[in-house]
């Protein structure tokens, strides 16, 4: 038994494996991870049937480029950096990923925040988001007659401000 392409630290018989074989994914995430190994075995067909076909909601499936992707990297892992919902009991889920691999001597990874829905009991792919940008930060200007920030007591111009 060898260690799933997902790099989940399941063997892959136990993780992506029957999934790939046609049981349903009990999770957004467990989708996202059998789509990455499917890639890696260049399995389109898989990735393919998991992409929800509604145009208006989905983006449309572009084969040829899923297939062109697949066959010409070196796939070296995958990173799971959040996940918001699409547990057993959810209809709807986010993955934020990175699918790391090497084209030619450059490793370069894809950066995605995906949105997965379930119907009649399976999830599916709905789209993504590319390189995703974090929530931004929110900066509050402290004035010099304000009380300083540090806790002391002082006015800011009196104390850290200076």
């Amino acid at each position: 038994m060898s260690n799933c392409h997902c790099r989940s630290g399941v063997a892959f018989e136990s993780c992506c494996g029957p999934i790939l074989d046609g049981a349903p994914a009990p999770t957004a995430e467990a989708l996202m991870r059998s789509r990455y190994s499917a890639f890696v075995q260049g399995n389109i067909d898989y990735v393919e049937a998991t992409h929800a076909a509604d145009a208006e909601v989905g983006e449309a499936f572009d084969r040829a480029a899923a297939e062109n992707m697949a066959n010409s990297v070196e796939w070296i892992g995958l990173d799971i950096y959040e996940t918001i919902d699409g547990a057993e009991g959810d209809s709807t889920g986010v993955v934020e990923f990175a699918a790391h691999y090497k084209q030619g001597d450059a490793r370069q990874s894809h950066h995605e925040r995906s949105t997965f829905r379930r119907d009649d009991g399976r999830w599916y792919y709905v789209d993504g988001d590319i390189d995703p940008k974090g929530k931004p930060v929110k900066v509050t200007k402290i004035g010099r007659n304000d009380p300083c920030h540090c806790g002391s007591g002082k006015k800011y111009k009196k104390c850290c401000g200076q």
